[in-house]
């Protein structure tokens, strides 16, 4: 059998993990790489063994082995590439934010079923295999009625005035950083798990460190912190470091969830509890394999990863069994190997069945950050504009 033809453009600190996540299915192959430059791209494919090197992307989508675009690059290049990807007849896979607002999701989702092209959106929280789990058990109502979810998404990597990154400016990275880089994962990640939309947020944003400290040489994403002689400008900051966000679900059910990018000590830690009128059920990502239970009349417990314990519609997001370990990389690849499989089995792109985030879930992010926005202005509950 063929495999399936890939391209990836943008090389940061997402491009490779998705190569590597493409790489463990064995029926897709990475064929080429876009840069900013012909010499950054032919250096950097070199680097990760990728044969056709693009100083242009646009040279890539004419290149017609190519039959899949993996979207990596900064936020505010996503609406333009992606909208070109699907124009030029191929399958796309988008990093998120999928667009700058909502009108322009709105706007790419209408395009990709116009032109009958597989999108995918990379909320790779979802594709954890404790994730499947718990989904699996607020379906089968092992939860009871849910009544509260709560939870939040912290991270250190802008702690101190000296740490800069591109998604710093809004010009880059929009007019949300915290609530649309690391929010949009939490609110896909629960509605995902509850099977619920959120439909109505109130909104509190801060900018902790209003003024940063950028370093006279460039910064990569999560990068090890700089020497005490680097040379810095100030630089003005206007998105937010912290949220804190009261959402309604469309149930009528309750949450709340913070988000924070200057928590010192949490690196990436997504984290929610689910409270249900007859259990109540918690997971961190930085412990992915774990799965608290909550009982009130019996001792808790604790659900380790473990195919043999789990729902069947659940196991097969897990490939090894129980106690060993399966983390933010297995996620990713879970994402991939359903997108493409989708793709192999040649499915219908307009299909409802997918079991990977969609255009239309990159769409529904961009509506929720939308109304955080507008909420954390007017200070008032704003409710979730969405017509999909």
């Amino acid at each position: 059998m063929k495999k399936i033809k890939v391209g990836i453009i943008g090389t940061g600190f997402i491009g490779p993990t998705h190569i590597e996540a493409i790489r463990r299915l064995g029926f897709v192959e990475v064929v080429g790489l876009a840069q900013s430059n012909q010499e950054a791209a032919e250096q950097k494919a070199a680097e990760l063994g990728i044969t056709r090197a693009y100083g242009d992307y646009r040279d890539m989508l004419r290149d017609s082995d190519i039959q899949v675009v993996h979207n990596c690059t900064p936020n505010h290049l996503h609406f333009e590439i992606n909208k070109e990807i699907i124009l030029a007849g191929k399958h796309v896979l988008s990093e998120k934010p999928l667009a700058m607002s909502s009108m322009e999701s709105e706007a790419l989702l209408s395009l990709a079923k116009e032109h009958k092209v597989v999108h995918g959106v990379n909320f790779n929280y979802r594709q954890f295999p404790i994730v499947k789990q718990l989904a699996a058990m607020i379906k089968n109502e092992k939860l009871g009625k849910v009544n509260l979810v709560h939870g939040s998404y912290l991270q250190d990597w802008l702690l101190f005035e000296t740490d800069f990154n591109w998604r710093l400016a809004p010009e880059a990275g929009g007019k949300s950083r915290a609530i649309a880089d690391i929010g949009s994962h939490w609110c896909d990640t629960v509605q995902y798990v509850t099977g619920k939309r959120i439909v109505e947020v109130f909104a509190d944003l801060a900018t902790v460190i209003p003024v940063r400290k950028k370093s006279a040489s460039n910064t990569s994403t999560f990068s090890e912190q700089k020497g005490q002689e680097e040379a810095y400008e100030d630089v003005p900051i206007n998105t937010e470091d912290y949220a804190s966000v009261l959402v309604r679900f469309e149930d009528g059910t309750k949450g709340v969830f913070t988000v924070s990018q200057v928590s010192a000590g949490r690196k990436n830690r997504l984290s929610f509890e689910i409270n249900g009128s007859q259990q109540s059920a918690y997971w961190n990502q930085e412990e992915p394999e774990k799965l608290w239970i909550g009982h009130r009349d019996r001792p808790n417990e604790v659900l380790l990863a473990d195919p043999a314990l789990f729902a069947s519609e659940a196991r097969s997001s897990i490939h090894h069994p129980g106690g060993h370990n399966e983390g933010w990389p297995d996620a990713l690849k879970n994402g991939m190997l359903n997108f493409y499989t989708f793709i192999r089995e040649g499915k219908d792109p307009l299909s409802s069945q997918v079991n990977f985030a969609t255009f239309k879930d990159g769409h529904i992010s961009m509506c929720i950050t939308d109304a955080i926005l507008e909420s954390h202005e007017q200070q008032k509950w704003v409710k979730v504009k969405l017509d999909v």
